[in-house]
């Protein structure tokens, strides 16, 4: 991929696993200094150790849980301590659970909210000046197929993730004069937790994948990586306010897909 990248500093939150570490690895691939923003400290550490020896960029690993606020403004602090600016946020950090809507507590909602909106949302607001000074910034968010396709039984994941489209979208054109890019992904990439829910449910697992027209489950270094490198380039200058599927196709007809609920 060459060193497109050389010189601009990428925050990746959850970036220790699954989707992150691919969008990681692609960027750090491109010459990009990295911080990994992970809770669990084991991934974090070992995905910035792996930025620093595969591709020999400099990596920072902060031990963040993204729905804290106070967490999130301490790992902008500490970015911007250690390389002096900011010029690609990567908000991946995220995650669902299986339920009826009428089956939702308040603080269940909340908690989806928290992870898959409001982490985002702070780290815009505090990248924001940041970015302003340096007329520059490429910020790149992770949204879901299934709040595009509302899949039945993750309506806490669908609707926390659809908000954050709708602030990807208006900050694009807030920002844009600023030199600032927003976009959204919305990848198909295999995951640990994806890998462990297949295992458990193959009849799910093939009934999925005869869904997806690629006839694959993405790969996230691969296929969602090179995607989240075009956005944080220069050649992606002109490119704001868009959702891009990465998904094999899934985005056409959608996928019928019903976890296991309670009733």
């Amino acid at each position: 991929m060459g060193k497109r990248l050389a010189g601009r500093v990428a925050l990746v939150t959850g970036g220790g696993q699954g989707v992150g570490q691919g969008v990681v690895r692609a960027l750090a691939e491109a010459g990009a200094s990295i911080v990994v923003a992970q809770r669990k400290v084991e991934q974090g550490e070992s995905e910035a150790a792996h930025a620093r020896d595969t591709h020999g960029v400099d990596a920072l690993f902060v031990a963040t849980d993204v729905t804290q606020r106070d967490q999130v403004e301490a790992m902008l602090a500490r970015t911007v301590d250690r390389f002096g600016r900011l010029d690609i946020l990567v908000n991946n950090a995220g995650g669902s659970f299986p339920k009826r809507i009428e089956n939702h507590s308040d603080e269940e909602m909340a908690g989806a909210f928290a992870l898959n909106y409001w982490s985002a949302f702070w780290t815009m607001r505090g990248a924001f000046p940041i970015m302003k000074a340096q007329e520059y910034g490429r910020i790149i968010n992770m949204g879901s197929l299934n709040g595009v396709n509302a899949h039945m039984f993750t309506v806490a994941y669908n609707a926390s993730k659809e908000a954050l489209r709708a602030l990807s979208r208006t900050a694009a054109v807030e920002w844009g004069p600023h030199g600032i890019t927003v976009n959204v992904i919305c990848p198909s990439a295999t995951s640990p937790a994806s890998i462990d829910y297949f295992e458990a449910n193959p009849e799910m697992k093939t009934r999925i994948l005869e869904q997806v027209p690629l006839g694959r489950f993405g790969n996230a270094e691969k296929d969602i990586g090179p995607m989240a490198l075009f956005l944080a380039s220069d050649e992606a200058a002109y490119v704001t306010g868009g959702t891009f599927f990465v998904g094999g196709g899934t985005h056409v007809n959608g996928v019928s897909w019903r976890p296991a609920v309670e009733d």
